[in-house]
């Protein structure tokens, strides 16, 4: 009896899977590098922005 030949469809899969996600993670790596290396700073959400705009509308307090 012959043998199946075996599929390479899920190795080609994986190796691809995995390349994704190391290119994901060296872009991560970079991109934390510059943001540190220019001192970037992440978008505020609704809530802190207002606080700060409180703060210096309203000096004293």
């Amino acid at each position: 009896m012959a043998e199946k030949p075996k599929s390479m469809v899920l190795g080609i899969v994986g190796a691809a899977v995995f390349a994704g996600l190391g290119r994901m993670v060296l872009q991560k790596i970079k991109a934390d590098k510059a943001a540190r290396s220019q001192r970037v700073t992440t978008a505020l959400d609704k809530e802190t922005r207002e606080r700060i705009s409180r703060a210096i509308r309203t000096p004293g307090k």
